[in-house]
């Protein structure tokens, strides 16, 4: 996701599903004709410096490359790093991020 438009409107009207490390906020876009489910981070000051924020980023978007076969194409991810993020570990980061991609889902179900 690139646009403030798109994690605004996931945010907002999406679920939210809290991890201990990460937040992850997910919705369905409607009438969308996507090939490819969209996902966009958001990494604060609060997680740290720059090269804090950055190196959390990237750990998070090689993460999100294990996921990505699993999302439908309708689906707009947000993940939102919280501070204890920059001191987990990759594989901890990979494995919240899936287990709150899994309770995303759950919640998108059961609001039908």
């Amino acid at each position: 996701m690139t646009r403030s438009a798109e994690f605004s409107d996931t945010v907002k009207h999406g679920v939210r599903a809290a991890q201990p490390d990460i937040v992850v906020h997910a919705c369905r876009a409607t009438g969308c004709s996507a090939a490819v489910p969209r996902i966009g981070f958001i990494v604060a000051k609060s997680v740290g410096g720059s090269v804090d924020r950055h190196r959390v980023a990237r750990r998070l978007r090689h993460a999100a490359r294990t996921i990505i076969s699993e999302l439908d194409p309708a689906d707009r991810i947000v993940v939102r790093a919280l501070p204890g993020s920059r001191v987990a570990a990759s594989a901890r980061l990979r494995d919240e991020l899936k287990s709150g991609v899994r309770r995303a889902h759950e919640l998108l179900e059961r609001r039908g």
